[in-house]
């Protein structure tokens, strides 16, 4: 259970997700170790969205394991796999936008946090302070007070991975955060996904935007048609026959 000799942090092994009588991920296997950011890439329809819900527990597999820190974790609710340190983020924006950014940060806290009787005004100081630390780590500290939905798309994206972070994963799982943005917050966004692994939190980073990808990965995975196709550096990716042509088609 090790990639380069470091022991895996999450392990998929042989996964495979059939819907009837459709088989979505196929065999499937992939490592992360602490430390890294790890892509996975695809045309539509090849399975990325299935990977990621597989991971996060929204949906059990046909077949396979997925251990995760040690453990097995293939059958476990997302619940539990969010109080073992795995968090995640949603293709389509996902917060409450009646509250504040920072209550927003609050709740996604709270999750993981076990309920406290004894000094519970210290607590509720603590953890508001603590929600502050990550609104300015993202870079979205000057609108903490503003309310969720009243702040911009790209923004709204960046509170998504806030929210996900504010759990302390140890893996977060970030679902194409970067639709909607232009070219300048995407860069933000390259500069942040850094600072997150470099903050002691492996990312699994699936993404459209290839020069995102590219950019920040460590490794990259991908999916076609459910199997994956390749995997290596990003720049042995960019250069992968199967892989240009599952983007691009074969040539005449």
């Amino acid at each position: 259970m090790a990639v380069g000799g470091t022991e895996a942090l999450l392990k998929l092994e042989s996964v495979t997700k059939r819907f009837g009588g459709v088989q979505a991920v196929s065999a499937f296997s992939l490592q992360i170790v602490p430390g890294e950011i790890v892509g996975l890439i695809g045309p539509n329809g090849s399975g990325k969205s299935t990977c990621v819900n597989l991971i996060s527990g929204m949906i059990l597999p046909s077949s396979g394991r997925i251990h995760f820190r040690g453990t097995e974790i293939t059958g476990k609710a997302q619940s539990e796999r969010v109080r073992l340190g795995l968090a995640r983020t949603f293709q389509t924006t996902s917060i409450f936008p009646e509250f504040s950014c920072l209550e927003n940060i609050l709740m996604g806290s709270h999750v993981a946090s076990a309920p406290a009787i004894a000094g519970q005004k210290a607590l509720s100081r603590r953890r508001n302070d603590q929600a502050q630390e990550v609104l300015e780590f993202i870079g979205l500290g000057a609108v903490a007070a503003e309310l969720a939905g009243a702040i911009s798309s790209a923004q709204q994206r960046l509170l998504m991975v806030a929210i996900a972070i504010a759990s302390g994963p140890s893996l977060v799982l970030l679902d194409e955060p970067a639709a909607g943005m232009v070219a300048q917050e995407r860069r933000e966004l390259a500069g942040l996904v850094r600072r997150i692994r470099d903050s002691g939190t492996a990312v699994l980073l699936i993404e459209h935007h290839m020069g995102l990808i590219m950019e920040v990965c460590d490794r990259v995975t991908v999916l076609n048609f459910g199997q994956m196709i390749a995997q290596g550096s990003p720049r042995a990716i960019a250069a992968d026959p199967a892989v240009i042509e599952a983007y691009l088609g074969k040539a005449n």
